[in-house]
C-alpha cells in the first residue's frame, strides 16, 4: 500500500502540472491557490490574454536572444537568434532591466496570474504553492492579496508553518 502524499506535496505536484501550461522559453512556473485543501485559483507565466506569447508566437524579447551553447561550424557559441554569442541583443543579467528597457520580459509571473484571476476576496487566508521561489514583487502581491502562506520546492522547513 503506497502512502498518500500531504497536501503540501500533492498542491506542490498540481503546480508542477500547472507549469507544463507556462508560454516562456526560458523558465516555466506554475503555481495554485488553495484555501481548506480545495484548489481556488491556477496560474502559469506567459503574456498577458490576447497578446502574442512568449515560446508560442516568438514574442518576448528576452526569449529571443539568450546562449543556446551550441557551437556554429567554426566553434563559436550561438545566440538563439543565429548570432555569435555574446549576442548585443540579448538581456544582460545585472544590467538590462527585466520589468523596463531594451529586453524587457512581456510575461505575467504566474503567481500574478493566479491571485489577478482569484481576486483578493478568494484570496484572503489562502496558500499559494509555487513551482519556485516567488520573486521580490510577487511575494508584496501575495501580501496584498491576503495570502498567508507561500509554499515551493525545497523551502526552508521553518518558512513553512
Amino acid at each position: 500500500m503506497t502512502e498518500r502524499p500531504s497536501w503540501d506535496d500533492y498542491f506542490l505536484g498540481i503546480a508542477e502540472a500547472v507549469s507544463a501550461r507556462a508560454d516562456c522559453t526560458r523558465s516555466r512556473v506554475g503555481a495554485v491557490i488553495t484555501k481548506d485543501n480545495q484548489i481556488i485559483q491556477p496560474g502559469y507565466n506567459g503574456a498577458p490574454p490576447g497578446m502574442p506569447g512568449c515560446a508560442s508566437a516568438g514574442a518576448c524579447p528576452r526569449g529571443r536572444h539568450f546562449n543556446t551553447h551550441e557551437r556554429s561550424t567554426d566553434g563559436y557559441e550561438l545566440c538563439f537568434c543565429g548570432v555569435y554569442w555574446p549576442c548585443e541583443d540579448a538581456a544582460q543579467p545585472g544590467v538590462t532591466q527585466y520589468d523596463t528597457g531594451p529586453g524587457a520580459c512581456i510575461a505575467i509571473h504566474a503567481e500574478a496570474n493566479a491571485i489577478i484571476r482569484a481576486g483578493r476576496d478568494r484570496c484572503v487566508g489562502a496558500t499559494i504553492y509555487v513551482t519556485r521561489k516567488p520573486c521580490d514583487p510577487c511575494f508584496r502581491l501575495i501580501l496584498a492579496a491576503g495570502i498567508v502562506r507561500v509554499i515551493w520546492p525545497g523551502m526552508p522547513p521553518e518558512l513553512m508553518h
